[in-house]
């Protein structure tokens, strides 16, 4: 989904972990044609991938914790909306010197620029 909507310059890494979804050959092609480089980390090592990790641990305590969705496509939208109006837009996050991704985002792309 966000690979999709975002046109991603070619010869972007994409880094995942071993899961089976990751490893798959549709997904794995889904990738090459986009132009992305698919990435893994070591087999067994949990912090190989931390960054990811953190962001997965983010999203379950700030949206999914303690919210029952009645529908899959209810939580599909929610987690949509977490990502791409608030997480990717409105969070700031320390790492990025206090900026939200996007803003991250664009002030990189202008400086290689």
């Amino acid at each position: 989904m966000a690979f999709a909507g975002r046109s991603p310059p070619p010869g972007v890494i994409h880094h995942s972990d071993r899961g089976s979804q990751y490893t798959s050959r549709l997904y794995q092609s889904a990738l090459r044609k986009g132009g992305a480089m698919p990435s893994m980390g070591k087999k067994g090592d949990c912090f190989d991938n931390a960054v990811v990790e953190s962001f997965f641990s983010t999203l379950k305590r700030e949206l999914l914790l303690d919210h029952v969705f009645h529908t899959r496509q209810e939580g599909r939208n929610q987690v949509f909306e977490y990502l791409e109006v608030f997480y990717n837009r409105q969070r700031w996050h320390s790492t990025l010197g206090y900026k939200t991704p996007l803003e991250f985002e664009q002030l990189s792309i202008h400086a290689v620029a």
